[in-house]
């Protein structure tokens, strides 16, 4: 099939980075959030980042005015419907299923489920969905509009041409997707656990935050690992690792930190909350 349509579930900085990338690719879509107070935040989101493109000359105001009369912002969830649904939605799997869940019911049987995870499987979550046959992995990277790729994760049960349609989805937004297997941390996540984890450790020894963010910015990396944990956002950093450690049988090389974790429970976030390793 293809993609004519698309429903976003989750309105926070994942899910608007995503409904941004579709409306501006020229599909119709339905930003879905139950809490309202989100969905505004949302909306003036976009609207500010279409307006930046426009102040700096890579849009005209009649293409930002027609990206946003593409999105519709809706706190009904029998509203978010398409050819394509992209959940973003907090990384627990019981909230996943019970969302995808409820959607099959306002949806084609045709119309492919794709989620948003960074790290948990696709395979657990199709088994638990009718039709496990259309579920995919569809995970775009922060912040959506900015980053270029997107992976394209194949569950056991997900159908070639669902694959297939996701990979044409994916391009026609301008971005570079790139098919991986259903495997914990998938491919970026995966590989990106020691960048974290062991700066982490080091931090645990008494070196400062400033100083190995320092040091890995100037041996290339384009930021290091504690400002780049603020701009992801802890909660979801270390809920990720903790998916991957979990899922890999708990190896002590990964074991997620206590510093963040301390981060996590004091609610300092990061940039989303004003605090985090830095302050903003």
């Amino acid at each position: 099939m293809e993609i004519q349509s698309v429903g976003v579930c989750g309105a926070g900085t994942m899910g608007s980075g995503i409904a941004q990338v579709a409306a501006a690719a020229g599909f119709p879509v339905v930003l879905y959030e139950l809490n309202e107070a989100v969905l505004e935040k949302a909306r003036a989101g976009i609207t500010k980042s279409l307006g930046s493109l426009v102040d700096k000359g890579r849009m005209t105001a009649g293409d930002r005015d027609a990206v946003l009369a593409r999105i519709r912002f809706s706190s009904n969830l029998s509203d978010c419907t398409g050819d394509l649904i992209v959940e973003a939605i907090i990384e627990k799997p019981e909230a996943k299923v019970a969302l995808f869940t409820a959607l099959a019911g306002y949806n084609s049987p045709q119309a492919i489920f794709a989620s948003n995870t960074s790290s948990l499987s696709i395979t657990e979550l199709a088994r638990q969905l009718p039709g496990p046959e259309r579920v995919a992995g569809l995970h775009f990277f922060n912040p959506a509009p900015l980053m270029k790729l997107v992976e394209v994760v194949k569950g056991a049960a997900t159908n070639e041409g669902v694959m297939d349609t996701l990979e044409r989805f994916t391009k026609a937004c301008g971005k570079v997707p790139v098919r991986c297997a259903d495997a914990p941390g998938f491919i970026v996540n995966r590989v990106a656990r020691p960048y974290y984890i062991e700066a982490l450790r080091l931090a645990e020894e008494g070196v400062p935050f400033e100083t190995i963010d320092a040091l890995l910015e100037a041996r290339g990396f384009r930021m290091g690992p504690f400002k780049l944990m603020d701009l992801i956002g802890n909660d979801v950093n270390f809920a990720v690792s903790t998916s991957v450690w979990e899922q890999l049988g708990r190896p002590e090389r990964l074991r997620p930190s206590d510093i963040q974790k301390e981060k996590v429970d004091s609610g300092n976030l990061g940039k989303k909350t004003g605090s985090g390793y830095y302050h903003y």
